[in-house]
C-alpha cells in the first residue's frame, strides 16, 4: 500500500535512514520551509552541514526523481551555482522503507544567503544570465520521464479537484466558478506553446538564495516547457514596473541563450495556470497535518472571497495586450 503522507516519518526514522547511508549527526534536525517534501538540516559528524530532503511518497517515479538529478548534476557541470544532490555509496536516491512506505531522499550540501530581491534590477540583470545559461543546457535534450506544464494538469485536473473540495464555502461556489470556468477557458485559448525545454519549473524568489551572487534550489517542479516559464515569476508591480523587469532580464538572458519573443502571450495564461493549479495542490494535501497548520487561511471565507476577486483580476490580464520587449 503506498502512504502519500509522512505520518511514518519520526525523527528515529529520519536517523535510521541517514545512518544506513553512513551518516551520522552531530546536532539536531532543524525543518526547513518545505511542504511538498520533508526537508531538514543538520551538523554531521564530519563537521559539514547538510541538507536532507525526504520525497513525498507516491509523487514522483525514481526515474522522475532521477532526471531531477541528473539535469542538476549537468548544470553542476556547466559551473551553475545551484544545490545539487551528493552521490553517497554510488547513489544520488536512496530508499528507507517503514511500515510498508518507501521514504526516498536525497542528501545536499547546505547553502546559505538572503532571498533574491526581484525588484532589484541589478539582481534581474545575474538572474537574466544565469537562467539564460540554464536554459542553454536545458535545450540540449528533453526529459524522458518528467512531465510537461499542459493544459490537463494545470487546469482540468484541478478544476475537478476543486468542484469536489469540501473546503470551498458552499455559499461561495456559484460565484467562484461563475469566474474560474471563463478563466480557463480563456487560458486554454491563449495558451499555444510553440516549443519546450527542459526547465527548473519553479523558479521563484524562494528558491534562489542570494551571495555575493544567485544560487538556486529546488529543482523538485522541474519539468518541460516553455522557457518563458522560468522568466515570469521574476516579474513585479506594475505594467510599467513589469516591462522595465521583463527588458532587464531578457537582454541579459540573450548573453547566453535566445529568446523566442513569441513567449509572451504565454505570461498571463501561465500565471492563471499557476493560480487554479496552487488552489487544487493544498485542496489535494489538505490531510497532511502539515498543511492545516501552515495555511489555516485556506478553509476560510476570505480566502475564497479574495481569490475570486484575483480570478476577475486574471481574467482582466488574460483580455489585455502582451507585454512587449522595449530594448
Amino acid at each position: 500500500m503506498t502512504d502519500f503522507s509522512f505520518s511514518g516519518l519520526s525523527p528515529d526514522t529520519i536517523l535510521d535512514a541517514l545512518e544506513s547511508q553512513g551518516i551520522f549527526l552531530q546536532s539536531g534536525l532543524l525543518a526547513l520551509n518545505s511542504y511538498e517534501n520533508r526537508v531538514y538540516q543538520f551538523l554531521a559528524e564530519d563537521g559539514q552541514r547538510y541538507v536532507a530532503k525526504f520525497y513525498r511518497p507516491g509523487r514522483w517515479t525514481d526515474a522522475q526523481i532521477l532526471e531531477e538529478h541528473e539535469f542538476a548534476a549537468e548544470l553542476i557541470e556547466s559551473e551553475i551555482p545551484l544545490a545539487a544532490p551528493m552521490a553517497l555509496n554510488g547513489s544520488t536516491l536512496h530508499h528507507h522503507t517503514v511500515a510498508e512506505t518507501d521514504y526516498r531522499f536525497a542528501l545536499f550540501p547546505s547553502v546559505g544567503g538572503r532571498q533574491f530581491e526581484n525588484d532589484n534590477l541589478d539582481q534581474l540583470e545575474w538572474m537574466g544570465r544565469f537562467i539564460g545559461r540554464i536554459h542553454r543546457v536545458a535545450s540540449a535534450k528533453g526529459f524522458t520521464h518528467r512531465p510537461s506544464i499542459d493544459i490537463e494538469s494545470y487546469l482540468n485536473e484541478p478544476k475537478q479537484v476543486l468542484l469536489q473540495s469540501t473546503l470551498l464555502p458552499e455559499h461561495l461556489k456559484t460565484a467562484f466558478f461563475a469566474i474560474l470556468d471563463p478563466v480557463i477557458e480563456a487560458t486554454k485559448k491563449a495558451y499555444r506553446p510553440t516549443s519546450s525545454i527542459r526547465l527548473h519549473g519553479d523558479c521563484h524568489p524562494g528558491n534562489i538564495l542570494w551571495r555575493d551572487g544567485p544560487t538556486f534550489v529546488d529543482l523538485d517542479d522541474c519539468r518541460m516547457g516553455p522557457a518563458i516559464q522560468d522568466l515570469w515569476m521574476m516579474l513585479s508591480g506594475d505594467r510599467q514596473q513589469q516591462l522595465l523587469q521583463l527588458d532587464t532580464l531578457v537582454e541579459a538572458y540573450e548573453e547566453f541563450h535566445s529568446f523566442d519573443s513569441a513567449q509572451l502571450p504565454l505570461i498571463e495564461p501561465l500565471r492563471a495556470m499557476r493560480m487554479v493549479h496552487y488552489m487544487a495542490w493544498l485542496s489535494r494535501r489538505w490531510e497532511d497535518p502539515a498543511f492545516p497548520r501552515a495555511f489555516p487561511w485556506f478553509a476560510e471565507d476570505k480566502y475564497w472571497e479574495g481569490q475570486i476577486l484575483a480570478l476577475k483580476e486574471q481574467l482582466s490580464a488574460l483580455q489585455e495586450p502582451p507585454l512587449k520587449l522595449g530594448y
